[in-house]
């Protein structure tokens, strides 16, 4: 559990061994590299082991005694993804502890915005999320992530725990935000950045709003 008692979404790479040397260790970087081009590239359904091999300049079975299958090397990138989401929400309620932070939800739309220009490789296996259960637990967890920063800054910028209402609101912000940045960020074109920011003027009175209804339930 977090200091605030919510649950963090985990994830465990299925990995037949651990790197030790770093032979190994670079091996492994390489494989992960492959991939994330190959879902940068070409989306999800080109990643195949066969393509990781070439990609990487490296045996099939080399990539094979690492890992079983290419589940466990979507599994492997999903958590880098999930860890530098972590980094990154993380820095952002640091800044709102500090009192650098007075507009929570257009400074997020921005990082989040951020993450997804530069995890495209992140972007192409979320977007795969209808295509099987732990793409959609993966894309999930991304979003939980994000939506827990968020209500910590609420709570903070707003004086207390919120309970339900600021969960919820927090999850439909993120849940919004997360909708419009996928198509915002879709492989097939330049991004239209504009859109971003309708989406703060979108979601900005629904802030507002909710810091009102809780100044004011705790007056």
């Amino acid at each position: 559990m977090t200091e605030a008692g919510r649950s963090q979404p985990t994830s465990t790479a299925r990995v037949r061994r651990q790197p030790q040397q770093a032979r190994s260790r670079a091996r492994v970087e390489a494989i992960l590299a492959a991939a994330d081009r190959i879902l940068s590239q070409e989306g999800y359904e080109a990643l195949t082991m066969r393509r990781i091999a070439e990609q990487a300049g490296a045996p099939v079975g080399s990539i094979y005694q690492f890992y079983p299958d290419k589940s466990a090397v979507v599994d492997a990138l999903g958590r880098r993804y999930l860890d530098a989401f972590k980094t990154t929400i993380d820095e952002l309620v640091e800044r709102a502890l500090a009192g650098e932070l007075t507009d929570p939800v257009a400074v997020m739309i921005d990082v989040y915005a951020e993450l997804f220009r530069s995890q495209t490789g992140g972007v192409a296996l979320w977007a795969g999320r209808h295509l099987s259960p732990e793409l959609a637990r993966a894309d999930e967890a991304s979003n939980m992530l994000v939506a827990d920063g968020l209500q910590r800054i609420v709570e903070h910028l707003t004086g207390g725990p919120g309970g339900r209402e600021v969960q919820r609101a927090t999850r439909m912000v993120v849940w919004a935000a997360n909708a419009v940045l996928h198509e915002v960020f879709k492989s097939d074109g330049e991004p239209d950045l504009e859109t971003v920011e309708e989406l703060k003027r979108m979601l900005g009175p629904y802030w507002e709003d909710l810091r009102g209804r809780l100044v004011a339930a705790r007056a």
